[in-house]
């Protein structure tokens, strides 16, 4: 049993002295439940924008129904005539449109069958069955004040497509920025690694010149990427009918520039860290905030305000952002000369810092 024991406080000691292993076993998952937390864990402000189109001119019906609906925390209302609500839900502004018709209050007043109308998105579905969901119950809600739970108010379901997406496109150009980045961060790991066993060192004394060794490895890796990109679109034109609606040429070049900005950010990495497992860390530690916070996986808006915010300074956010806009016509979170400017400012700067910076022994 002694020997047991010693051998277990060997192990843990063998455990607390391999920070990897640390930060695999304790610091991910809590990484984890924080992000997931903040995201899905109810936060008041994440909200879903509709339209409200009052034609009953003011009646007590539509006032108590707006009231209804703003007094919903998850919503945000926005009012003004069908034309203009339409305009904005058309351009993604708003999600949904609630209309309360002309002759509303009057035919409520006679307890005779009216109903409110409700657009929705069709390529949105989530979106819409919480908006669904949320005019059933506030319709409800009306019918058993009015008239006992008869249903005097009902709801007549209409679409308008919005230049919002489908997931699956939303998905593809998504996936396709994510695997740019974790091409270009985890850069800094073989680098660290050739560092650590002095191989970056003999090579620099040997005659070949530095920068064919750095500029082998940037040409590999954006081979690598144009690979990545037709094999990521291949898929999702020919298994999920995608639709490629922008232009291809101006795709390209921002894969090259996304794959470029992220290659930088890996070589300054490199230029800090000293042995592959705290690279192993750091660029884990770096990419997945990224792949969580930028919008890859589900809309951008839905990300609590804070969020939002520092979402806002993340490089990924900026060439998911692009490729969505260039490739199928995405609702954008920034215009797309954005997207440009700062994805060129993180490779302008990185390069500078890894220039400045970088280690060969």
């Amino acid at each position: 049993m002694n020997t047991l024991l010693r051998l277990t406080v060997a192990n843990i000691r063998s455990l607390v002295r391999d920070r990897a292993a640390l930060f695999w076993t304790f610091f991910f998952p809590v990484m984890f439940v924080f992000l997931f937390g903040w995201i899905f864990g109810g936060n008041s402000d994440t909200k879903v924008a509709i339209g409200f189109v009052d034609q009953d001119n003011g009646s007590q019906v539509s006032v108590a129904l707006q009231k209804a609906f703003s007094q919903v925390t998850l919503l945000t209302i926005q009012t003004g005539s069908l034309d203009a609500e339409e305009a904005a839900m058309q351009h993604g502004d708003i999600s949904a449109i609630v209309v309360v018709p002309s002759g509303t209050g009057a035919a409520v007043a006679a307890k005779s069958a009216t109903s409110i109308q409700l657009y929705t998105d069709p390529s949105q579905s989530q979106t819409s069955q919480v908006v669904e969901q949320i005019a059933d119950q506030i319709v409800g809600a009306s019918n058993l004040q009015i008239a006992g739970g008869t249903a005097v108010v009902g709801i007549q379901p209409m679409t308008l497509a919005s230049t919002n997406i489908s997931t699956v496109a939303y998905l593809v150009p998504s996936i396709l920025a994510m695997a740019l980045m974790q091409l270009g961060v985890f850069a800094a790991i073989p680098l660290v690694q050739q560092r650590e066993k002095g191989i970056l060192k003999r090579i620099g004394a040997t005659p070949l010149a530095r920068w064919k060794l750095v500029g082998s490895n940037v040409l590999m890796r954006l081979m690598v990427a144009i690979v990545d990109a037709v094999v990521i679109l291949g898929i999702g034109l020919i298994f999920f009918n995608v639709q490629i609606v922008g232009n291809l040429l101006a795709a390209a070049g921002l894969v090259l520039l996304g794959a470029g900005a992220f290659l930088a950010i890996g070589f300054a990495l490199a230029s800090f860290l000293k042995t592959e497992e705290q690279a192993t860390g750091v660029v884990q530690v770096v990419q997945m905030p990224m792949m969580f916070l930028s919008g890859i996986f589900f809309s951008f808006d839905f990300l609590p305000g804070f969020l939002q915010t520092v979402a806002r300074f993340m490089p990924l956010t900026y060439l998911a952002d692009a490729l969505r806009q260039v490739m199928v016509n995405g609702t954008q979170v920034a215009p797309l000369g954005v997207d440009v400017a700062i994805l060129t400012g993180w490779l302008v700067v990185c390069l500078g810092i890894a220039a400045r910076s970088f280690r060969w022994e």
